[in-house]
């Protein structure tokens, strides 16, 4: 994502398109978001991996409700989805389960350290990639309800004049990589194949 140079910061920006419900506003108070997430990592991984997902399809920011907590917006599932099993949930939460409150902040602090990533960036703004590029995402992943498909296009085509491929992977959400592992896998084979000499050949 490149560096906003110029109105509000990213968090000011994203308070004014979505509201102080918005996930990563609700972050900004140390310790909040990290008590509620360290209190029971195995529900935490639950909803977090296995039912941040929209009903219908569509992607939609996270957001939590008014007066409700960070969990509160994300339902535990019933079942988990099939790429992602209970030895695996186990897994993640026992190795949070030793770090107490504290488990989750590393991860949290990047997003309360947003702004000032942004204000360092600065000195790259105008910058291309030039390097042979690969873009992957699910069609599901909310990220893709913050910035809309045809914007995503334009910033790859400007930003990364030696894109490969954009791909967009159907009944796919954040978890791209888990949830797709052969599409994933094919795709990176087909770009290692098109990089030569630091150039993408058609």
């Amino acid at each position: 994502v490149p560096p906003s140079t110029t109105g509000p910061g990213p968090l000011a920006a994203s308070r004014e398109k979505f509201g102080d419900g918005f996930y990563q506003l609700y972050f900004q108070e140390p310790g909040r978001a990290d008590a509620e997430l360290a209190a029971d990592p195995r529900s935490t991984f639950r909803r977090v991996i296995g039912g941040l997902y929209p009903e219908d399809g569509e992607p939609r920011p996270w957001l939590v409700p008014e007066g409700g907590t960070l969990l509160d917006s994300v339902p535990e599932p019933e079942r988990l989805p099939a790429w992602l099993t209970e030895a695996d949930i186990e897994a993640f939460a026992a190795d949070y389960a030793g770090h107490g409150e504290r488990a989750f902040t590393g991860g949290l602090n990047w997003y309360r350290n947003i702004d000032r990533n942004n204000e360092l960036m600065a000195a790259f703004a105008g910058l291309r990639i030039e390097a042979p590029a690969l873009y992957v995402t699910g069609e599901q992943d909310l990220v893709n309800s913050m910035v809309t498909r045809e914007a995503q296009e334009y910033l790859l085509k400007h930003m990364t004049p030696n894109l490969h491929r954009y791909v967009r992977l159907p009944e796919t959400g954040h978890w791209t990589q888990q949830e797709r592992p052969a599409e994933v896998t094919e795709a990176l084979l087909d770009f290692l194949k098109h990089v030569e000499g630091g150039a993408v050949q058609a």
